[in-house]
């Protein structure tokens, strides 16, 4: 009876283990299920010509139309927030109105509902250029351009480079997510590998002559 107990002990150990670190392997696959923000439109981190008339951002999934499940804020380099009116959402796509940007760098926050029913946010920016052209409207009076050459300062913003912006927090995560699987396969592997030899060294050692196999005979 005491070698048949030997024997089932390791074997519940590694169905333990095996249960526990599966439980935990879930976890970050169900996080990296998460939809996620694909690009935008301008793009975050580029410099445009001219202040764009709205924002555009694409996501990996299905973005809920519930009312308030979707919000977008703007503002220019001095404050003012740009928001002209409530975004519209076609599937993925979402498409805020913006009203006309000073030039300098444009702030995006945004927060939405996935398709899995999980709300999601990040921040993205990108600059109009010194001396961009106004967004033009429906009702806008053409005027002549001045014959005056270009000033400098025209100039220089256009070799000017842009300011890379910070990496989108939806982005990172979903890369982090991606490499935590790995991890735990790795574990897992070395876990039952560690118990399987542990239940062979124990069956091993209740077969060792001497150990009153004689005196049975």
């Amino acid at each position: 009876m005491n070698r048949s107990g030997l024997r089932l002990s390791p074997a519940r150990a590694i169905l333990g283990v095996i249960v526990a670190l599966a439980a935990v392997f879930a976890l970050p696959v169900a996080a990296s299920a998460h939809d996620e923000l694909l690009a935008s439109d301008p793009a975050s981190g580029s410099t445009v010509d001219q202040a764009p008339a709205a924002i555009t951002l694409t996501f990996s999934g299905a973005v809920s139309q519930e009312t308030g499940a979707t919000v977008i804020e703007v503002t220019d380099a001095t404050g003012a927030a740009l928001v002209d009116g409530s975004p519209t959402i076609t599937d993925n796509v979402v498409s805020q109105p913006l009203t006309p940007a000073q030039p300098g760098a444009v702030t995006v926050l945004w927060k939405v509902v996935s398709s899995d029913g999980h709300p999601i946010s990040g921040e993205l920016s990108f600059a109009v250029a010194e001396g961009a052209a106004p967004t033009p409207t429906a009702d806008a009076t053409v005027t002549p351009a001045p014959d005056a050459a270009a000033s400098p300062s025209a100039s220089a913003a256009e070799t000017a480079t842009a300011t890379p912006s910070p990496t989108d927090t939806g982005e990172a995560a979903s890369s982090t997510a991606a490499i935590v699987p790995w991890i735990i396969i790795g574990v897992v592997a070395a876990a039952v590998g560690g118990a399987i030899v542990y239940l062979l060294l124990a069956r091993a050692r209740g077969r060792t002559p001497g150990t009153g196999g004689g005196a049975d005979r």
